[in-house]
Parts: structure tokens; sequence; C-alpha cells
């Protein structure tokens, strides 16, 4: 599906120039993403853009909040729902994006894959509030819906990608993993955020996409893996060594030829300090930690991609190159042997 060490990235650049970000991106990695630019506007931070299309969505200046929708508005959001028509994510919301398909239009080449992404339903319907600042999660009918939107923005994405690669991968960034079962979201079973990620990938599969989920920290990682996603990314530069409590969870997902996407190159201020050397010998002593408790290694290797461990939107532009140039680096080091 994807040859050994392939590298791509996670979503945001620090950048408000989108042409610049998406030549950076084509010129750094070997699955090419669209970049979110969140200091370009607010409504290209993690909530805010893919809220468009959501009737019950107010953004005032910085500021968004969730209210009740004129009937008008609800009804067409409902015949959306019910035709599968996609939601479409607009320039105003995603200028890297619209970038980006401009772009490939004039390379006028088929690439074998690009991938898109999403803001995942529990981090979406945990946190946008209502003016009481409820998260719409705990209201039924709304976390259904927004489950909804997200498929709608995943399935256009798929749609308008296509023409342009073999293969279409979407991640579901999930950040608010790392936050379940504390007393913040205590009221967040493993059941229901275990049906919504399947629900998603599911629905992802259906649109002939493949499915990742990302999560940039210490997560329940046997529930990300039997979601069904093709793709497992995580941060494996702070928690490379997790993976070897689960070995059993770890070799079914590979043995269904799941791809495990190293985030070795951290995007955290610990990248002034590191180097291709320091970077070479994380990644190997996690992937050697999962060797040590019986996981094939020609199997492990050979379904590895690496990437930095989130987006570089919150680092400095000159950072946010190193990040790109080590993730390089580190690429060709794996496939010269």
């Amino acid at each position: 599906m994807f040859k050994p060490f392939n590298t791509t990235g996670i979503g945001s650049l620090p950048h408000t120039d989108p042409v610049e970000a998406c030549n950076i991106i084509l010129e750094s990695v070997d699955i090419p993403f669209w970049p979110q630019l969140p200091h370009r506007s607010f409504r290209e931070s993690m909530g805010p853009q893919y809220s468009e299309g959501f009737p019950f969505v107010r953004i005032d200046g910085d500021n968004l909040h969730v209210e009740q929708a004129e009937d008008a508005a609800s009804a067409a959001f409902y015949e959306a729902i019910a035709g599968r028509t996609g939601f479409p994510i607009s320039a105003e919301y995603a200028a890297g994006l619209h970038a980006f398909i401009d772009i490939l239009k004039q390379k006028n080449q088929r690439l074998a894959a690009v991938k898109g992404h999403i803001t995942g339903p529990l981090t979406f319907s945990l946190s946008l509030t209502d003016k009481q600042k409820r998260p719409i999660f705990f209201d039924d009918e709304m976390r259904e819906l927004s489950l909804e939107l997200l498929k709608g923005k995943a399935s256009w994405q798929i749609d308008i990608l296509k023409p342009f690669a073999e293969k279409v991968l979407i991640f579901v960034d999930e950040p608010i993993l790392t936050a379940l079962g504390t007393s913040t979201y205590i009221g967040v079973s493993n059941e229901e955020a275990s049906r919504m990620l399947k629900e998603i990938v599911d629905y992802i599969h259906e649109c002939g996409g493949l499915a990742g989920i990302h999560c940039c920290g210490k997560a329940d990682w046997p529930l990300v893996l039997s979601s069904g996603i093709d793709v497992f990314n995580f941060d494996a530069f702070d928690y490379g060594e997790t993976l070897g409590m689960y070995p059993e969870e770890i070799t079914s997902f590979l043995n269904n030829k799941g791809y495990i996407a190293w985030g070795i190159v951290p995007t955290t201020e610990a990248i002034k300090d590191v180097n291709f050397q320091l970077l070479r010998e994380r990644l190997e002593k996690g992937l050697t930690s999962l060797e040590k408790v019986g996981i094939p290694s020609d199997m492990l290797r050979h379904q590895a991609l690496i990437t930095p461990s989130c987006g570089t939107g919150s680092l400095d532009t000159k950072d946010a190159l190193k990040v790109f140039s080590l993730l390089k680096e580190l690429r060709n080091s794996y496939v010269k042997g």
C-alpha cells in the first residue's frame, strides 16, 4: 500500500502564504498533504475549520459557540445528511487545501497517494460548546449531527483529491484521546468513543479512502487499533516505547495490513536541540522494543511510515523547516539502508 518509511505530515504549518506552505510540503514528503494555516485565520484552527456548514455554529471574531439554528438552515442540513452530498470546505476556511488542489492541477500528474484530514468526532464534539460552555458531545442529537458533519467533510475531501492520486488517506485527528478517562471527561465512555471512531473510519472506507488516526500523546492504544484504521500515527518521540505494552494488538493490526506511522520528529521546543542521529537512535529504540516482544522485524519495518509528532503550526517558520528537513533525512537513511 505504501513504501517502507514513506513520510507525510500531520496538518498545520506556521505559514500564512498557502502556496509557500504547499510547496514546502510537496518538496519534503512522500505522501503530500494540504496545510492547515491557523496563523492565517481563526477559521483555520482545529475546531472552526470543519464547522463550516454546521447551522448551529456561530463565529464572532475569535470565539465560536453553538446555539439553536433557524428552521430553514436546520432543514437544509438534515437534507444534506440524508442525500450524502458531502460538506465542502471553502477557501475561507482552508486556503491551503484550495492552493494544494490548484498546484496539483498545474502539475498534471497523478501521485501514488495524498493525505487529507479532519478533526476527529470526539475532539470536535468535546471542544464545541453551547453558551453555557457545555460540550455538544453531551447532547445526543448534536453529537450525532457533528459526526455526520465530519463524515461529509471526509467524503468531500476524498472526492476532490481522488483525481490526483491512486490512494487518498484521511487522518482523523484526535488529540483529546489523551484526556479520556480523566476527571474532565468522566462522562465519556470508552464504548461511545470506540463507536464514533469506528463509524467515521468505516465511512471513509465506504467512500473509497484509507483511514488513519493521529493522536499526539499517550492514549488507549487498543481502542485506537481496534477502530479499523489503515494507519496508526502517534508521538513516537515521547512515547515510542509505549506500544510494547500491547504486543497482541500491534501484531493483529500489522497482520491486517495496517501501518504504524512513527511521529518521531518533535514539534515542540525539543526540535531546537535534536539532530538526525538522536532521532534515528530513538526511532530504532522504538522499533526494537516491539521486536523484543515478538513482533517480526520484517513486517514491522515494511509497514512503517515516519512523520512529525504533531502539526508544526505552533512552531516558528525556521523550526518548522527543520522538522521537515530532519524528516526527509531520516527517510533517506532508511531507503538507502
